[in-house]
C-alpha cells in the first residue's frame, strides 16, 4: 500500500521556500533532487514488451539516486540492515554516539576524510579499552559504526552511531559485559577519555 504522501510530495509543494530551508548549496541540491526524483525533470526512459501479442510500453522517469533520498535508496539502506542483522550474535546490544563539537565543523567541511578517519580510529580505541578493562568487562569486543553527519535538522552535526555486544570473547569464552541499567559504560568516564584522545 502507497502512502498518501510522499517526502517529495511535501518538496513539491513547498517549493519556493527550499533555498530558505538550508544553509549550504549542497543541503539545496539535496532537496531538490529529492523533490525532483522519478519525475519528468530527471528525464526517463521506455520499456517495451518483447512480446508481440503484448507490446506493453511502461515509461519510467528516473530516479535522483541521492543517498539521503527515501524513494531511491530505500530498498538499499533494507538491504544493508539485513545483511547487519545476519552479523549479529544472539547477545544483547548497546548505542553508543560520539559526537564532534560544534567547533570542527569547518574542518569537516574542508578535511572530511582525515576528521572522520579519526572520529572512527578514537571511538573504536575508546570502546576497545573499556572492554578490556576487567572492571567492565575484560574482554575483545566488536562493534559496527555508521557515520551521520547531518542533524535531524539537516543541518553538519558530524556524529558516530556505534552498535557494541553487550559481552566479548576472552581466551574461547563468552565474558557477558557488566553494564548497569542501560549503559555499557560509564557515559562521563567514557566522555572524557574520548575527548582527550580526540584532542
Amino acid at each position: 500500500m502507497h502512502p498518501t504522501y510522499e517526502v517529495a510530495d511535501v518538496l513539491r509543494r513547498n517549493h519556493q521556500q527550499l533555498g530558505q530551508l538550508t544553509a549550504n548549496s549542497w543541503q539545496s541540491r539535496t532537496l531538490y533532487a529529492l523533490a525532483d526524483c522519478r519525475t519528468y525533470k530527471m528525464g526517463g526512459h521506455i520499456d517495451k514488451c518483447n512480446n508481440t501479442n503484448c507490446n506493453h510500453i511502461h515509461i519510467s522517469y528516473n530516479s535522483c539516486r541521492n543517498r539521503h533520498c527515501p524513494k531511491c535508496q530505500g530498498h538499499k539502506q533494507e538491504e544493508w540492515i539485513q545483511k547487519r542483522e545476519e552479523d549479529l550474535l544472539k547477545v544483547p546490544y548497546y548505542h553508543l554516539v560520539f559526537t564532534l563539537p560544534n567547533e570542527l565543523n569547518y574542518l569537516a567541511l574542508f578535511k572530511p576524510k582525515f576528521l572522520y578517519d579519526l572520529l572512527f580510529k578514537v571511538s573504536w580505541s575508546v570502546i576497545n579499552d573499556f572492554a578490556a578493562n576487567k572492571k567492565f568487562m575484560g574482554a575483545k569486543t566488536g562493534m559496527i559504526a555508521i557515520l551521520h553527519t547531518w542533524g535531524q535538522n539537516l543541518s553538519l552535526h558530524p556524529h558516530l552511531h556505534c552498535i557494541v555486544p553487550g559481552g566479548g570473547i576472552r581466551g574461547k569464552k563468552w565474558i557477558a559485559a557488566k553494564g548497569k541499567d542501560k549503559y555499557l559504560f560509564p557515559v562521563k568516564a567514557m566522555s572524557k577519555v574520548f575527548r582527550a584522545r580526540f584532542m
